[in-house]
């Protein structure tokens, strides 16, 4: 008897060539791996002993090179985030370190990098059009950074950290993740007077969900914890659950992150050094549009002085609230609760009163439509298709004349498994004659009994920030993989999610999709203008939350020496010297901070945020100008320069081109309601 094929190495030949979802085991992927890596070996082997060297054999090669290992580990990997176990843990700390290995190993090879150098060095007397220019550029510049310059002993060197970091680098992120994933608070009768309705409903199914039916649970998924802090008048309970929100990956000593954080820090400062850089955020920093630590401290320095201001004063419109409480000073889980009562006092806005008109279902309608009006697509969900799990839902993305140019897929509910958070992913990304599939996760809490599921306008908000990098891979039209969607500088990689944000508060889009779950009654127009006013509202808590992990992050990675670092006292000590009020705090803690040690790519970088902030707000103020967020000639620029460019010119380029000069900070800070008067 034949031994059965093992179905992730097959041809992905169903509908869409989507994963064989429902078809593969845990253990198929050992084999998979194993098989897709010497695949690719073989590949990169050939490349390396090309004669002649030129872009189609060597730089083009590479690119389309190790297309098995691609749909293997895009697979795998989206799976470790959203849908995890004990045995997937397994073999991703196994395979982790191996897959680092394995493209250590390539990026590091003297006889393919010589043929890489060749090419760059020939480049611009090749006849290569100014797109092949580019990822020649970056793909020689890829070869450097990860050590290909380096002598027999420092590239040995190189390789070795890089297997270390990704070890690391999976235990953190499965370390925070099984604290998520344990604690719960139980409440009873008594804890959910005062709480709204939707969270004692999401309560009770977080509670189903664990098998622990008729109970209700308080877990520390953000869409628990937030509204949870806002809402409850149990002061012992709001600090049971803040502590315990702000203690991931240090609850119990065997998961303590910290040791695990000093020694990537170590590991980090090595591969700086043997760079020749002093810290990790120089040499982190050279592929970034920043470039330089100092022009990082220069926006930052703008922003932090106005948002510590601002937020002084609304501290002491709080603590006028909370001494009629018998409080004589706020703590970090009174800040949200007070906050809450000035936001209905003030402004009249109440989550209860907002939540029914944003169902998850409208909201998604009403993403899909912004972005058909701006970028003459649409959307069709499909059914019948066999995903990786059951709430995830399928859609098709169709251009004007109705040809399929991309599948989304959107999982937008909290659960056992998945990593909290909101995240765009890829199954497959977008290249001459290959339709992306992308993901989106969130982790919405779900509604009871297959009721519709009711968001606050924030979770809106994110709705649509991650549906803006689903349309950077979606939109995207690069002829090579490497240069396509998301995978551009990480300055300009929130760009376009924070920028489509915007839509979401959209008078047209409000009017049309934001309608009262029980009446199907739109919105009034006097609610949608109380969200408006309320847009600034606690801008200074919301940006120094911000900005104190941003400063942090920057100061860990900008040492020179990191031997002696102990994380906790590292954390305590800068916050002090930066000026992090303690009833503030911060946004992430170094213990939980997945953006800095369950990978590298934010590391000496969760700046980018506010970096992306100033060129999106510079960038619909081009919309606001004109007087119509769905402008068309600035529509089409937009998904021409922002939305399908990725990487094939260099970002401030493209925003030069879009707004015709570098950007401005003005309206960064008037957004977020720091300017002045």
């Amino acid at each position: 008897m034949q031994e059965s094929l093992n179905p992730l190495l097959e041809t992905w030949g169903g509908p869409y060539g989507l994963p064989p979802f429902g078809s593969f085991k845990t253990e198929d992927f050992k084999p998979a791996f194993d098989s897709a890596m010497a695949e690719h070996v073989a590949e990169i082997g050939a490349i390396a002993a090309v004669s002649p060297a030129n872009f189609q054999t060597v730089v083009a090669a590479l690119d389309k090179s190790g297309e098995t290992l691609k749909r293997v580990s895009g697979l795998f990997f989206n799976l470790c985030s959203s849908k995890t176990d004990e045995a997937l843990q397994a073999v991703e700390s196994e395979y982790s370190p191996k897959m680092a290995a394995h493209f250590s190993k390539i990026l590091l090879d003297q006889e393919l990098f010589l043929r890489v150098d060749k090419v760059h060095e020939e480049r611009l007397r090749s006849g290569l059009s100014p797109l092949q220019i580019r990822l020649v550029e970056r793909t020689h510049f890829n070869f450097v950074m990860a050590g290909a310059r380096l002598d027999a002993k420092g590239r040995a060197r190189m390789g070795e950290i890089v297997e270390e970091l990704a070890s690391l680098s999976t235990r953190f992120g499965q370390f925070v993740l099984a604290d998520e994933d344990e604690w719960f608070l139980e409440l009873g009768d008594a804890d959910i007077v005062g709480l709204p309705g939707f969270l004692v409903d999401g309560a009770a199914e977080a509670a189903r969900a664990k098998g622990k039916e008729g109970r209700r649970l308080i877990t520390l998924s953000r869409s628990f914890v937030e509204p949870f802090l806002a809402t409850s008048p149990r002061r012992d309970l709001r600090k049971k659950v803040y502590e315990a929100f702000v203690s991931r990956g240090e609850m119990k000593g065997e998961r303590d992150t910290k040791p695990l954080i000093k020694e990537i820090m170590r590991l980090r400062s090595e591969q700086a050094r043997l760079h020749g850089y002093s810290t990790y955020a120089e040499f982190a920093l050279r592929d970034r549009m920043a470039g330089r630590p100092e022009a990082v401290a220069e926006l930052l320095g703008k922003v932090w002085k106005p948002a510590i201001e601002r937020a002084g004063v609304e501290e002491a419109k709080l603590l006028e609230l909370a001494r009629q409480d018998g409080i004589s000073g706020i703590e970090a889980w009174d800040w949200r609760y007070y906050a809450e009562k000035i936001r209905q006092r003030d402004y009249r806005i109440d989550d209860a009163e907002l939540k029914p008109y944003f169902s998850l279902d409208n909201m998604l309608r009403a993403m899909f439509d912004s972005a058909s009006r701006l970028f003459g697509v649409s959307f069709r969900e499909i059914g019948g298709q066999t995903l990786y799990h059951p709430d995830a839902r399928l859609f098709e993305m169709l251009d004007a004349e109705g040809a399929l140019k991309g599948l989304y897929i959107a999982d937008n509910f909290a659960r056992t498994g998945k990593r909290s958070g909101a995240w765009m992913s890829n199954y497959r990304e977008q290249s001459k004659g290959i339709v992306p599939i992308v993901v989106n996760n969130t982790n919405f809490t779900k509604a009871p009994g297959g009721g519709p599921t009711l968001i606050s306008f924030d979770d809106a908000k994110t709705l649509f920030h991650e549906f803006g990098h689903g349309l950077h891979g979606l939109l995207s039209e690069v002829d090579y993989e490497t240069l396509s969607g998301s995978n551009v500088l990480r300055d300009f990689v929130e760009l376009p999610s924070q920028l489509f944000e915007h839509w979401a508060m959209a008078p047209e889009v409000m009017s049309k999709f934001a309608l009262h779950v029980e009446t199907g009654k739109a919105i009034p127009d006097e609610l949608v203008a109380r969200i408006r006013k309320a847009r600034t509202f606690n801008q200074g808590w919301e940006t120094v939350q911000y900005l104190g992990p941003a400063l942090l992050d920057m100061a860990l990675h900008g040492l020179v020496e990191v031997a002696s670092l102990d994380p906790g006292r590292f954390e305590a000590e800068k916050s002090a010297a930066i000026g992090i009020p303690d009833n503030i705090g911060l946004r992430h803690r170094l213990p939980h901070f997945q953006h800095l040690f369950a990978g590298d790519g934010y590391a000496a970088g969760y700046y980018v945020y506010m970096w992306a902030e100033v060129l999106e707000a510079d960038v619909f103020s081009a919309f606001e100008e004109k007087g119509d967020v769905f402008d068309p000639e600035l529509a089409a620029r937009l998904k021409k320069l922002i939305y399908a460019a990725g990487n094939s010119e260099d970002p401030a380029e493209l925003f030069r081109k879009f707004r015709g000069r570098d950007p401005s900070i003005e309206p960064l800070l008037r957004q977020r309601g720091l300017a002045g008067d």
